[in-house]
């Protein structure tokens, strides 16, 4: 098999790690520490993973390793994987509950195996049936959390004076509206370069999956990254990162969300109010003011309408909380 391309694995404000690295990190044996170079090779490399994304996949493999090593009483390889049945994923997966983990993050565990073992039979390495048909465990049905039109402004009016400096008040203004105003995720408007601007009437974005889409750009939103280039002190090359932060390096996803925190706090918002519900209230406030279904899916680069169908739920219980306060039927 051709071996992939070099490529770096993140972990949040953790060092960079080289496929190699990410694999000797976890205990196998040589010949599974090879597959699992490849694989993260592959994720980086042909997948295009987010950092986020890598880091998350490293430390539920890592920890599934772990757990092999005290349930099979030695070292894994390729056999020992290849050889796992229903009962063995079952175990580790009670482990991880019984450790503290949520249905949410036992799926995302699931989800990271299962790529590992994909990536394995699409390899001609192993094949392993039961892995690949484990089912995960059922999760709660939860709906976004959006802001409202008036929090979603005031969140934004606050963030410039917010900023220990001008520049960095400007700059925290231009990412939230960035985010609230063209729908993008944190990690897609972190990614973008000082030489994407100046803007035009539209930007490409490279979302999950490499896919990329084209979003339109409202003028307070060039204007606002237009405000933060001209107060930065740092001078930036069209490769840089166009949100930098204090040193000059580039912004964090970490960096964002504490912000967001110290805004929520300083407006006495609920602690749903995160970068992602930025994006939930670009979607939901579309769809209020007569939005087309499938023109937001294409906005917010959704690969199947189901997924942007739940803003249809939010607005439907917005209704209907309308409607029990304000109908004198309501309460009987």
């Amino acid at each position: 098999m051709a071996r992939p391309a070099a490529a770096t694995l993140t972990g949040g404000s953790a060092p960079a790690l080289s496929p190699d690295d990410a694999a000797r990190a976890i205990p196998a044996s040589e010949d599974a520490r090879r597959a699992l170079r490849d694989w993260y090779a592959h994720l980086a490399s042909e997948r295009r993973a987010s950092s986020a994304t890598l880091a998350n996949y490293h430390r539920d493999v890592t920890r599934f390793f772990e757990f092999l090593c005290e349930h099979l009483g030695g070292t894994p390889g390729l056999t020992e994987l290849e050889n796992l049945q229903t009962r063995d994923l079952r175990a580790f997966l009670t482990k991880r509950r019984n450790d503290g983990l949520k249905p949410r993050s036992l799926a995302r565990t699931l989800s990271s195996l299962k790529s590992l073992f994909r990536f394995l039979a699409r390899a001609g390495i192993l094949t392993n049936t039961p892995v690949m048909a484990m089912r995960g465990p059922k999760l709660p049905h939860s709906l976004p959390k959006p802001l409202s039109e008036n929090d979603a402004r005031a969140l934004i009016d606050e963030a410039q004076d917010a900023g220990r400096l001008p520049w960095q008040g400007a700059r925290d203004t231009a990412v939230l509206i960035l985010l609230y105003g063209c729908g993008l995720r944190i990690a897609e408007a972190l990614s973008l370069k000082r030489g994407d601007v100046p803007f035009g009437s539209t930007l490409r974005v490279i979302g999950k999956g490499n896919k990329e889409r084209i979003v339109p750009i409202l003028p307070v939103a060039r204007d606002a990254v237009d405000t933060y280039l001209a107060l930065c002190p740092h001078a930036l090359s069209a490769e840089d990162p166009l949100f930098v932060g204090t040193r000059g390096g580039a912004l964090g996803q970490r960096q964002i969300r504490a912000s967001i925190e110290n805004l929520r706090l300083r407006l006495g918002l609920p602690d749903s109010v995160t970068p992602h519900a930025l994006r939930h209230s670009f979607a939901t406030h579309l769809l209020s003011a007569g939005g087309d279904l499938r023109a937001i899916q294409e906005l917010l680069g959704h690969a199947s309408l189901s997924t942007t169908q739940i803003y249809t739920e939010v607005e439907s219980q917005r209704l209907l909380d309308i409607y029990d306060k304000a109908h004198p039927k309501a309460k009987g």
